[in-house]
């Protein structure tokens, strides 16, 4: 085998390729270190164990799937920012079958790495939902009050939302009509 220098971020794109096509199984230090035509001490090098190179990629794997790139827009209002993670969300399944549900499994002893990854993730979604209502010019004005806050709405949506991945439904326009009935 070739000793060829990678770096972490080649390492972590050969591992979601890995995903990609072969599934979870698929991403141990050998199979990677085969991907990236490196021997298993360089995988080493960036990646203690097999459990941090797993939860390296199922933190890229998010990544990809749900990370705005800087040179696009913010979202005008909640309805094209739920549209937007459905987007993803369909675009997910896709290029990661299995991803939604299957991941958490692939943790073993080390679980709770991947659930905290994945709670990290969804902590960044439910603030981004927060940030759009509080500047969406469509909202009610009388919308939100002490019971009913930004805040409890932004969770409801969010419980929609896993509720919709893993039914595996990436239709937006249930939730959609819930916004516009609700806060517009």
């Amino acid at each position: 085998m070739n000793i060829i220098i990678t770096s972490k971020d080649e390492i972590l794109k050969n591992s979601r390729e890995l995903i990609r096509q072969q599934g979870w199984p698929a991403v141990n230090i050998r199979s990677v270190a085969r991907a990236c035509g490196v021997s298993v001490g360089c995988i080493y090098n960036y990646f203690g164990s097999k459990a941090e190179l797993v939860s390296a990629t199922v933190e890229s794997v998010w990544y990809d799937i749900f990370h705005l790139p800087q040179e696009s827009m913010e979202f005008d209002d909640t309805q094209s920012c739920i549209t937007w993670i459905y987007e993803r969300m369909e675009y997910g399944c896709e290029k990661y079958p299995g991803f939604f549900t299957l991941h958490s499994f692939g943790f073993g002893e080390k679980k709770s790495d991947g659930k905290q990854l994945m709670y990290h993730t969804w902590e960044h979604i439910v603030n981004r939902l927060e940030a759009v209502l509080k500047h969406d010019t469509k909202v009610r004005p009388n919308a939100f009050n002490e019971q009913f806050t930004i805040e409890k709405f932004s969770n409801i949506l969010f419980s929609l939302i896993l509720s919709s991945i893993l039914r595996q439904d990436y239709d937006p326009s249930v939730i959609l009509e819930i916004i516009h009935r609700t806060i517009y």
